[in-house]
C-alpha cells in the first residue's frame, strides 16, 4: 500500500510540475502578434549581488548576465514596433541542478529575477516596482533522472534564462497597454 502510494504521489507530482512548464520554445516567433508599439532598445542584466542556494553548481556573474541579455536580445529583437522600450533584469538568487542519483535525488533547477520595462520616449521606468519571478527549468523526457545529468551547466543556464525572457514576455502582454503607440 505505502508503494502504491508513493507511486500515485510521484505520478502526481509530475503531471502537476508539467503542467506548470513553461514553453520558451522559439518556433513560431515570426508569427507572434506585435506588442504594440514595442521595440527593444537596450537590454541590461546585472547579478552583481546574486545569491546561490544550495545544492547548485557554481555559475559566475558573468556566465548569467551573459546568458539572460542573450535570451532577452533572442526573445525580444524581432518586434517590429516604431518606438523603443528598455528592459532591465536583476538576477537575485539560483540554484543549478547538480548530478544526483536519480528519481531518489534529482534536483530541478531555479532562478529568481527583478524585471522593469524603461520608456525610451518618456525618460523612465514603466513599472514602478521591479517585478519578482520564480523561474524553473523546462519539464523535459529527462524530468525523473534531473538535468544535474543530463544537461551541461550552460545549457541549465540558457534554458533557465530562456525561460525568464518567456516570462517577461507574458507580463509584458499582460500589460500590453504599456506599449501603446504615443503621438
Amino acid at each position: 500500500m505505502k508503494a502504491l502510494s508513493r507511486r500515485l504521489f510521484t505520478l502526481s507530482a509530475a503531471a502537476l510540475l508539467a503542467g506548470c512548464a513553461n514553453t520558451s520554445d522559439m518556433a513560431g516567433m515570426a508569427e507572434r502578434d506585435p506588442l504594440g508599439a514595442f521595440k527593444l532598445g537596450h537590454v541590461v542584466v546585472v547579478a552583481d549581488n546574486v545569491q546561490r542556494v544550495q545544492p547548485s553548481r557554481d555559475v559566475s556573474i558573468d556566465e548569467w548576465e551573459s546568458a539572460m541579455k542573450s535570451a532577452l536580445e533572442q526573445r525580444f529583437s524581432g518586434y517590429p514596433g516604431d518606438q523603443f522600450y528598455h528592459i532591465a533584469v536583476a538576477v537575485l538568487g539560483y540554484s543549478v541542478a547538480v548530478p544526483g542519483v536519480p528519481v531518489v535525488m534529482a534536483p530541478k533547477s531555479v532562478m529568481v529575477i527583478e524585471a522593469s520595462i524603461w520608456d525610451d520616449a518618456a525618460g523612465g521606468k514603466i513599472n514602478a516596482e521591479p517585478r519578482q519571478f520564480t523561474i524553473f527549468e523546462s519539464v523535459d523526457e529527462n524530468f525523473v533522472v534531473g538535468s544535474g545529468l543530463t544537461k551541461s551547466k550552460s545549457e541549465q543556464v540558457a534554458n533557465l534564462s530562456a525561460n525568464a525572457a518567456y516570462q517577461i514576455e507574458q507580463w509584458m502582454r499582460e500589460n500590453e497597454g504599456w506599449f501603446e503607440r504615443k503621438e
